[in-house]
């Protein structure tokens, strides 16, 4: 009763005061005062309101880089949920949206939405930086002109994600200063001809180098016109206004920046990446340290900026305690430790949430024993990080064993594809036969049952599902999604060496160093560390765990075998989790084979039915741009 009487009493005193407000207001009172007289007109025009416009377009692309979705899942190499089902033909499976492509991937996807929008935003930053630039005052020329070339570059880019994904899309190229029904699509050939224009434009203006890390360089137009004419020359649907002179363009554009030596490829493909210790428990790297050769790479052409939080700061994740914007990198590939690790969750593992899962071919398309990056890519020991126990006794196979673990303990070993258990004895004790105190898992066991059982399933309170994607792990990371430093690679020069691969095999021409195979055996190489020159093999039926390990091809490339599908498979185990793998599949016209061929959910659609059908090539226009425009902006066919 006190507390109503309260209330009560705040409430009439609230009406005494809004009415007292409201009767002495007068327009004096509501007229705007701007102590400052700042506006977007008179900041803009002044050198510093000019740089600081520039500025922000580089934080929205950490928001559009993660949104890896659309560029990383569905395709070959990652999905979206685990694949048990579809592998032992369980019914009433259903996968993503985006690995089944059915008809739930629609315009009311929200990841599409997201997209399209974080897309538009940059776009109309970067156009009022170009709009604005003649009316800057104050500003030294050299600089003004370097400013506007990074709009450019930032327009460029942007205009390319978009075109690939949706085809034919609004192309404004002024600042968008009020609202407007009307949207226009341009076709693809006109987007690509504004991109090479921008493109061209920056590398007459920009300079080899900046001196504020992760600014856009002449080298990295250089690199993005590469991989724009190398796309343009693929020609989908006979759309784009390519031809086969683009292949042979965008090869002296490698050709240009490998012979620069601007960009010279890692020794060590590993210093490419945060340094940490696959036993946690012997850590010795700080949160800054352990990015530190990473992020001063010279084969890193341009990244994405997270370790310095004075650059380019807002935008998405952005902590205002830390002055830290965060990569999530390190957390979004997954298959951390299970709570046999004894750290079910924490801070030393950190957070796994598996949102891009690797296919069955993400493993066995490398050979583990000889190309130094798929022990770079996965972490296949498990550590116990305390003490701790484990009872068998409700296990599938029961017993009344206690398994304990120190802390540094093995707790779990994921066996590659071509390093089998070929006895009982070397499995754990968790399954019959087994004599080590921790968990063995074969690769063709890695997904859902352990061991492998479709009909009744299995309860084992040992296993492990599969390895860790240690690729961008980064110890001493706050528990939490998006609080690494690294910086994102966007542009490596080792993609120079397959783009040029993939245009000689298209037909381009006047290669510098040679036919295809050289330049990617460059690349392979370098992953083979002390076995350089010698032939790595790869699992010859890579969707298949089951197949005999012994079933193997090699993937040296020769002037004889070097094919569109072994570069793709290189760059696939190159740039495993970085490259935008879907628009890879998209450009050379295989996203449908190799996602039926390797991709479980895509292969399985619904009922065992496909559902991927060519107009998949293309994304539906978003719901929200569809309902904001009069008339109506077109669908994309089939949608």
């Amino acid at each position: 009763m006190n507390t109503y009487k309260n209330l009560k009493r705040a409430t009439l005193f609230c009406l005494v005061i809004l009415s007292t407000v409201t009767f002495s207001c007068n327009k004096e009172f509501l007229d705007e005062y701007n102590p400052a007289n700042r506006t977007t007109d008179n900041y803009y025009n002044t050198a510093i309101g000019f740089e600081g416009l520039v500025n922000s377009c580089y934080p929205l692309l950490r928001d559009m880089t993660q949104r890896r979705k659309l560029t990383h899942n569905g395709t070959d190499l990652f999905v979206e949920n685990g694949y048990a089902g579809p592998f032992y033909n369980l019914a009433n499976q259903i996968g993503s949206e985006r690995d089944v492509y059915d008809n739930r991937f629609n315009s009311t996807n929200a990841e599409l939405q997201t997209y399209w929008d974080l897309i538009y935003k940059e776009i109309n930053r970067c156009n009022a930086a170009i709009t604005r630039k003649d009316k800057v005052v104050g500003m030294d020329a050299a600089k003004l002109a370097d400013m506007v070339a990074q709009a450019k570059f930032l327009r460029a880019l942007s205009y390319f994600w978009a075109v690939q994904q949706w085809g034919d899309i609004p192309m404004p190229l002024n600042e968008s200063l009020s609202g407007s029904l009307e949207a226009k699509k341009a076709s693809s050939k006109d987007v690509y001809t504004q991109i090479i224009s921008d493109l061209n434009d920056c590398i007459a203006v920009l300079p080899a180098t900046q001196a504020d890390q992760g600014r856009a360089t002449k080298g990295a137009a250089q690199f993005l016109l590469a991989k724009v004419y190398l796309t343009r020359g693929w020609n989908f649907n006979n759309a784009l206004g390519g031809s086969d002179a683009d292949f042979t363009k965008a090869l002296a554009l490698c050709d240009e920046l490998i012979a620069s030596n601007l960009y010279p490829l890692e020794a060590n493909w590993n210093t490419l990446w945060p340094t940490h210790n696959k036993n946690v428990n012997n850590e010795t790297a700080t949160l800054a340290s352990s990015v530190l050769a990473a992020n001063a790479s010279k084969e890193v052409i341009f990244s994405i900026q997270y370790a310095n939080p004075l650059y380019y700061k807002g935008d998405g994740n952005f902590d205002a305690a830390t002055g830290i914007q965060g990569n999530n990198m390190h957390s979004q590939f997954g298959g951390g430790p299970s709570g046999l690790a004894q750290v079910a969750t924490g801070p030393i593992y950190g957070r796994q949430v598996n949102s891009h899962i690797p296919t069955w071919a993400a493993y066995r398309l490398f050979d583990p024993k000889m190309d130094v990056r798929y022990e770079g890519t996965y972490n296949s020991v498990s550590y116990a990080t305390t003490a701790g126990s484990v009872s068998l006794a409700k296990n599938t196979y029961a017993q009344n064993v206690t398994v304990n673990f120190a802390k540094g303990d093995t707790t779990g070993y994921i066996r590659a594809w071509n390093d089998p258990v070929l006895k009982d004895s070397d499995k754990g004790v968790n399954v019959k036969g087994g004599t080590k105190k921790y968990n063995v898992t074969s690769h063709n066991e890695m997904e859902g049952y352990a061991p492998i059982n479709a009909t009744t399933g299995v309860t084992d309170n040992m296993f492990w599902g599969k390895p860790m994607f240690w690729k961008f792990f980064q110890p001493a990371v706050p528990y939490a999604d998006g609080w690494s430093t690294l910086n994102d690679p966007l542009f490596r020069s080792a993609d120079l060496y397959l783009m040029a691969a993939e245009a000689i095999v298209k037909g381009a021409t006047g290669s510098k160093l040679g036919t295809a195979d050289v330049y990617y055996n460059v690349v392979l190489d370098r992953a083979l560390g002390s076995n350089k020159g010698k032939s790595p093999s790869r699992a010859a039926k890579a969707n298949d765990p089951n197949d005999d390990p012994k079933n193997v091809v090699s993937y040296r490339a020769t002037p004889a075998n070097i094919t569109i599908d072994m570069i793709l498979d290189e760059s696939g185990r190159e740039f495993l989790g970085e490259s935008y793998r879907w628009n890879d599949l998209k450009r050379t016209k295989t996203l449908i084979s190799r996602n039926l061929l390797y991709n479980p959910w895509t292969k399985y659609g619904i009922g065992g039915s496909s559902q991927i059908k060519d107009f998949h090539y293309l994304r539906p226009i978003p719901q929200g741009m569809l309902d904001v425009t009069t008339p109506k902006i077109d669908q994309n066919p089939g949608y």
